[in-house]
């Protein structure tokens, strides 16, 4: 309930500062494919679902100017998919919403205590995940 209480709110404030068009499994490719890029089948696997819907979300992404396919440095048919501009302005908007969010959740006094939180929950998913963490699961 908490995460989708979170979730609600940072997308209702993404969405107020011009990214509506955006959902949660966008920012979590986004995160994947930061640095370097990454071809749709890593992409797939790095998000747990299915090489189809990889495509489907890069083909949706790349419609709309979020990413760009390039040739793969190893060559051959594959192809690298990289951020845009626009996904990194996407990503830097992201960060300031979440900062905020989270420092008004903070700044409350019967908030909850962030570094405390912060903690369990990385402790939590190594206990559960052990030392590689699973795919990140989209919340469509």
């Amino acid at each position: 309930m908490g995460f989708q209480l979170l979730l609600g709110e940072f997308n209702a404030r993404l969405a107020q500062a011009g990214y509506g068009d955006l959902r949660p499994v966008h920012g979590m490719a986004f995160q994947v494919l930061r640095g370097e890029g990454a071809t749709a089948s890593e992409l797939a696997e790095r998000l747990g679902m299915t090489k189809q819907a990889a495509g489907q979300l890069v083909d949706q992404l790349e419609k709309t100017g979020y990413v760009r396919r390039e040739p793969h440095p190893a060559g051959g048919r594959r192809r690298l998919v990289v951020l845009t501009e626009a996904a990194h302005a996407h990503l830097a908007v992201a960060g300031r919403v979440m900062h905020r969010l989270e420092a008004e959740l903070g700044d409350r006094s019967d908030g909850p205590d962030l570094p405390v939180l912060h903690a369990e929950l990385a402790r939590l998913v190594r206990v559960v995940g052990g030392d590689e963490p699973p795919p990140l699961r989209p919340v469509w």
